[in-house]
């Protein structure tokens, strides 16, 4: 637990690069911010007239709808892209004695979750322009935000952990996650998927109960089900366990092999 330790003790330069992360991801664009807010979009375009239009997938509300599960997807997926290059290419950071690697994981998994923030109220927008108001059930937003934070701290450390050492890592990656995207309910409802494989699908997938959980909350207006976010809860946790024990074993190689 000492890398969780240093992440607490080291908060304040956390917070320093998230911020300069943010304010340098799109310094000299002409649209700047704007950009958190229209790459969700055109993805959003462009996957409800595939699935809406050619597919003829019928749900009602579908952009909002897919809009609710593809926000969380693109915080999960940019940070686990994101995360696992970012201590391969930061040689000149961790060459510091005294610098925690952890912190660069952290860093690019915060400023995503910002990117999705920022998102929010254009999502709560589009459910208000298609006659979805938020209910109070919504406020359980900050546990199932705080789940899937702890799911995707659990796979970037590792991930940026073997990648230093692995760099076919981060190419293999791409591709399981476009797969892994359509094993997960955010184009279709997960109704779609057969009711006798439906809870143990979503059970032994944590992005799958999560997504489930937040079309609970925002689309469909319902509590959520709690006994898939606890299975999810508890293979994040195993999953950190396992992803701590390989960042501390190998954290003394990094300065050499980046």
């Amino acid at each position: 637990m000492s890398n969780l330790r240093e992440l607490f003790q080291y908060r304040a330069l956390l917070w320093a690069l998230t911020a300069r992360e943010l304010k340098g991801r799109y310094r000299g664009s002409l649209l700047g911010f704007f950009w958190t807010l229209l790459n969700p979009l055109l993805l959003m375009g462009v996957y409800a007239l595939v699935f809406s239009v050619f597919m003829n997938q019928q749900v009602p509300h579908y952009t909002y709808f897919m809009f609710v599960g593809l926000l969380p997807w693109l915080w999960f997926t940019n940070s686990l892209g994101g995360g696992t290059v970012s201590l391969s290419g930061k040689r000149d950071l961790l060459t510091r004695v005294k610098f925690p690697p952890q912190v660069l994981p952290a860093v690019t998994i915060l400023s995503e979750l910002c990117n999705y923030l920022l998102a929010l109220p254009l999502m709560i927008g589009l459910g208000l322009l298609s006659g979805i108001a938020p209910r109070p059930v919504a406020l359980l937003l900050p546990l199932i935000l705080l789940l899937q934070g702890l799911f995707t701290v659990a796979l970037v450390l590792a991930t940026s952990a073997l990648n230093v050492f692995y760099r076919d890592l981060q190419h293999v990656l791409g591709n399981l996650l476009a797969l892994w995207f359509f094993l997960v309910p955010v184009v279709y409802p997960a109704t779609a998927i057969p009711e006798r494989y439906r809870t143990a699908v979503l059970a032994l997938d944590p992005m799958g109960a999560f997504t489930s959980a937040y079309q609970a909350i925002f689309y469909y207006r319902t509590l959520p089900d709690f006994r898939l976010l606890a299975a999810a809860a508890g293979i994040s946790v195993a999953l950190l366990v396992g992803a701590l024990s390989v960042f501390e074993s190998r954290r003394d190689e990094f300065a050499e092999f980046v």
